[in-house]
């Protein structure tokens, strides 16, 4: 069997489990993610070894320079993550159904009703990098939201990704399933499946933003996600100390290779130097390096911290690394104008007392997640509630934000009639519809 024959294969039977699934009791779904986080808490050392297997090949990769360490920070499968895969499969099977609802309902005229009902998008194809744990996060809403998905992850990960997905396989295969959700491995695999655009109905890529780029300019498929992580910290001349350097700390050092990682830091100039102090220092602490505009040198300069400049190309870098744009600003105007030129829409946050300030704050910064006295790490859709994600999209259509169940979803119009048609209420004569909401 060729490459394109077995690709052509996994995309075919993911049309025939896709409608499978969308006539699925959420019962039946429930069950299956039930039996899938039984499976993973039973295969806990087969996870790890697989695991330990990529890391080690990725830190050989890494010690010739081929390879980032973040993207090995990336991989690790810890037990506490072992437990979260598990985690993530319960939250979501405890989710409402989310196939069927009613979302809208008009009376046309006597006897003809019109609905609005949700319905799972279809086929839907994930490509990611690195993180093992998004094959989980991934299966789980797809499943219950009664969509097939083909996933493709990086090949760091390569048997991570295997073992997670024969767990799924084997599960799906015990309630007649096989093929609801596929593996694609290898970049020839990627270029194929970007021309499927009649039987995959979305694709969601995760990953750099060179890496986003290329699937938007290489398919016809719709495409829904964000190409990087820009996200942004402002600290308010009436700030709480308190709050400012523990959030900063944590929007940076939490999980600094996280899309929803602090890059870049805003800081008002009226800031009292020992705020403004205590923060660099602090992360300084932590080995973090620091850039800054030439105000930020010039200011800690005065207060014996050393800088180095940061540079116009940086204001619009994702580090995802222990690295940290400084720049001081005369406003929030100019915070927020800074932040809608070179953020990414993702997620930024604003720390201040000021409630006008905050309020400004959200109605002006144009991005998916904009927080108050609170952490860009809490961007996330097992946090928000939506029992995990397949991605964070900074679109503006379909879906936006963390993209958990109700993103999978879209929905259809449904007409009952009684003999009607449409003649009668057309030309000069014309019947009037009724437009009853019930």
């Amino acid at each position: 069997m060729t490459e394109q024959e077995s690709i052509s294969t996994i995309v075919s039977l993911a049309r025939k489990r896709a409608n499978q699934l969308s006539a699925l009791s959420n019962e039946k779904r429930n069950q299956l993610l039930a039996s899938i986080s039984k499976k993973i808490k039973n295969s806990r050392n087969e996870i790890a070894v697989a695991n330990q297997k990529d890391i080690d090949s990725a830190s050989d990769l890494v010690a010739k320079g081929e390879l980032s360490q973040v993207l090995v920070n990336r991989l690790n499968l810890s037990d506490d993550k072992i437990d979260q895969l598990s985690s993530y499969l319960e939250s979501v099977s405890k989710l409402d159904d989310p196939i069927g609802k009613i979302q809208y309902e008009v009376t046309l005229d006597d006897g003809l009703e019109l609905s609005r009902v949700s319905c799972p998008i279809g086929v839907l194809a994930i490509i990611f990098e690195s993180r093992p744990e998004v094959v989980i996060q991934v299966s789980a809403l797809c499943l219950k939201s009664g969509n097939a998905v083909i996933l493709k992850g990086g090949s760091e990960a390569f048997h991570s990704n295997r073992v997670l997905y024969s767990i799924i396989s084997s599960v799906l295969k015990e309630f007649g399933l096989e093929g609801a959700v596929g593996l694609i491995e290898t970049r020839d695999d990627v270029s194929d499946l970007l021309s499927y655009d009649q039987e995959i109905d979305l694709i969601i890529p995760r990953g750099s933003n060179s890496f986003v780029k290329y699937i938007q300019d290489n398919t016809r498929i719709p495409v829904l996600g964000h190409s990087s992580g820009i996200c942004h910290l402002f600290i308010h001349s009436q700030c709480d100390r308190k709050k400012a350097v523990d959030i900063t700390l944590d929007a940076k050092l939490d999980y600094p290779s996280a899309c929803n990682a602090v890059e870049t830091l805003l800081i008002d100039r009226d800031v009292q130097d020992d705020i403004f102090q205590e923060i660099l220092m602090a992360l300084q602490n932590k080995s973090v390096k620091l850039l800054g505009c030439s105000d930020t040198i010039g200011r800690a300069d005065s207060l014996n911290i050393k800088l180095q400049a940061v540079s116009d190309e940086d204001w619009s870098t994702e580090y995802g690394d222990l690295v940290l744009s400084i720049k001081i600003v005369d406003s929030l105007v100019e915070a927020i104008d800074h932040i809608n030129q070179y953020g990414s829409h993702h997620t930024d946050s604003i720390i201040t007392e000021d409630q006008k300030s905050a309020d400004r704050f959200f109605e002006r910064v144009d991005s998916a997640c904009v927080f108050h006295n609170a952490s860009t790490r809490f961007s996330d859709g097992f946090v928000f509630g939506l029992g995990a994600e397949v991605g964070i999209s900074t679109n503006k259509t379909h879906a936006r934000g963390p993209v958990g169940l109700e993103g999978l979803i879209i929905y259809k119009y449904l007409l009952k009639g009684k003999g009607h048609i449409k003649a009668p209420y057309s030309g000069k004569n014309a019947k009037p519809f009724l437009h009853a909401i019930p």
